[in-house]
């Protein structure tokens, strides 16, 4: 299963549009599901992303003002996977809380935002966060290069592309095998 994370656009208030060397790479490829961390920020944002796959799963951000869940959870596949925006923990990201939300929840996957930075990192629990798919400033500052993440799910494995923009598009790769 291919599973696009993205999040964090907040358009039209902080930027006008995706990037469109992102937006090109996001409309070549077939998705089975999107999931969207939050701050879309615009109903036309969420119109968007639902073109480009059959599923989407959307969580509500601190500055959405749309009627979206603060929490979702669902399996792809074998593995549990637990969606929540982030900026319920402070300090934002801090991986430990993160953690322990996923455990509290018994997910295998705690897929988040915010930040505005990308992160993975295997503990306990898988985090992810896509970082900000515009690159915009945040709240504790961000990497300020628009991110997003590809997943390929078979079974218990996970493999993560992270793709960031900064004048040309850039991955690097990293695989998870769960318990």
């Amino acid at each position: 299963m291919r599973v696009l994370i993205i999040g964090d656009t907040h358009i039209p208030r902080r930027a006008s549009s995706l990037p469109k060397e992102i937006s090109e790479f996001i409309r070549s490829k077939l998705f089975d599901l999107i999931i969207c961390t939050g701050d879309l920020t615009d109903r036309k944002v969420l119109e968007y992303f639902e073109t480009l796959a059959e599923k989407i799963v959307v969580v509500k951000g601190n500055m959405d003002h749309l009627n979206l869940p603060e929490y979702v959870e669902l399996s792809i596949g074998e593995i549990k996977v637990g969606i929540i925006h982030g900026h319920q923990v402070y300090p934002r990201g801090n991986r430990k809380k993160l953690a322990d939300i996923g455990k509290e929840k018994g997910v295998d996957v705690l897929v988040s935002g915010h930040t505005h930075s990308p992160d993975m990192y295997m503990g306990d629990v898988l985090l992810l966060n896509p970082g900000s798919a515009t690159g915009v400033w945040g709240g504790g500052g961000g990497s300020m290069r628009p991110s997003f993440m590809v997943l390929t799910v078979e079974g218990k494995r996970i493999d993560v592309k992270l793709y960031e923009f900064d004048k040309v598009l850039s991955m690097r790769s990293e695989t998870f095998y769960l318990k």
